[in-house]
């Protein structure tokens, strides 16, 4: 019994369309942007992640970054998942991330500057385990991915000043 209500939960999430996905990404970065960043961003509770705004320098370019994504605090770090909204590829921030792993996030308390990295082994596991708890069907989106999703670790830099 308990197998077959596993099962019927892990059956294949729906998910809108890309075109819808990527225009809800511009609508809250617009939201964000017209308020100042007053509004857009939120506070993650014990089952509801919250938003930051990282800023990543690009990989190729060089140039400041910036991108909305949902954060889970575990301790002093801020972990988020590198799902590209459960498409194809990975996020550009995360490839940003990996070639220059020191960054800046917006919060709602203000800015702090990390440095980013892949959780791997006992660490990822439990941090995953973390998401989970959050979205019971995050096991089901992942495998509407070809490769397995970061997760994404954003630590306080040490001895860095706030920017």
């Amino acid at each position: 019994m308990a197998d077959e209500r596993r099962a019927k939960s892990q059956k294949t999430p729906w998910l809108p369309p890309r075109w819808f996905i990527r225009l809800a990404w511009s609508v809250h970065r617009g939201v964000y942007r017209v308020f100042g960043g007053r509004v857009g961003l939120w506070r993650p509770r014990a089952t509801k992640w919250g938003t930051l705004r990282l800023t990543t320098t690009g990989r190729r370019t060089e140039r400041q970054r910036s991108v909305i994504i949902a954060y889970v605090e575990d301790g002093p770090n801020l972990v988020s998942l590198a799902m590209n909204g459960w498409g194809e590829g990975e996020p550009a921030w995360w490839l940003n991330l990996q070639a220059h792993p020191d960054a800046t996030v917006d919060l709602v308390d203000g800015r702090r500057p990390v440095r980013g990295h892949a959780a791997t082994g006992d660490e990822r596991s439990r941090l995953w385990a973390r998401w989970r708890e959050i979205d019971t069907n995050l096991d089901a989106y992942a495998t509407l991915r070809p490769s397995e999703t970061a997760v994404v670790v954003l630590a306080p830099r040490a001895g860095a000043p706030d920017a």
